[in-house]
């Protein structure tokens, strides 16, 4: 059997609202993109890693780091209404037109998941090669309950998702819920050059811990991101 192309596509695009240029803001000593850079660059799996990103400082930057970057991404898809899927289309339909490098599996990498391991790039892999999954994505536990979550209507208080969390009375006897962390999609060609989708029907799960789903959004986290990383907190 031949070896699988497996491509990292990091994105990284130039805005930023709730960060001026976060993909390049400095987090112990490193822009926050080059942990992702460096993640993918050492993982087992991986047979290349590009960064797909609007902006020439990061670019540069990414170089630097070891990753590729093939092109400058179109200005139409560093808006903010653009899309993830619309950003891997073009990567791939790219490299394929271009560099004449089909992939067989892509893997999706955001800049702002600086905790994310090498390890976890290749469990995630491996889960997607050694399966008929069409699809991976990396979750961790939510942090907030769903069935203790309200609504509220017209001033009244009423349950987000039914009666059903009323019988909980207690943190540790609600059944575990999951959220999307953002950090990993692994996503097999055909379902996204064919289907146009970057989750398949068949999608399983990689559980990763709080601690490294951190997810940069706002000054906050990479403060948080920093206190993890220097071991002076937990989640």
């Amino acid at each position: 059997m031949k070896e699988q192309k497996i491509l990292a596509v990091i994105t990284a695009r130039g805005g930023s609202k709730g960060i001026p240029q976060k993909n390049l803001r400095t987090l112990l000593g490193k822009p926050l993109i080059a942990y992702s850079i460096q993640a993918a660059v050492q993982s087992r799996t991986l047979n290349k890693v590009i960064v797909s990103t609007d902006d020439e400082n990061i670019a540069n930057v990414s170089k630097q780091y070891g990753a590729e970057v093939p092109f400058l991404r179109p200005k139409h898809l560093a808006i903010d209404t653009a899309t993830s899927l619309s950003v891997l289309l073009h990567a791939v339909k790219y490299l394929e037109e271009k560099e004449d490098y089909l992939a067989d599996i892509i893997v999706c990498l955001q800049p702002t998941s600086p905790l994310r391991s090498a390890e976890d790039i290749d469990q995630a892999v491996t889960l997607c090669t050694s399966t008929d999954a069409d699809s991976v994505v990396s979750l961790c536990q939510a942090e907030h309950h769903p069935y203790w979550m309200k609504k509220v209507v017209k001033g009244r208080v009423y349950p987000l998702i039914g009666a059903d969390g009323n019988k909980y009375t207690r943190r540790q006897d609600l059944p575990p819920v999951y959220r999307l962390n953002g950090a990993i999609y692994v996503t097999k060609r055909k379902v996204l050059m064919e289907e146009e989708r970057v989750l398949g029907e068949h999608t399983l799960a990689y559980i990763m811990p709080q601690e490294r789903s951190i997810d940069i959004d706002a000054p906050i986290d990479l403060k948080l991101a920093e206190l993890i990383m220097k071991g002076e907190a937990t989640l």
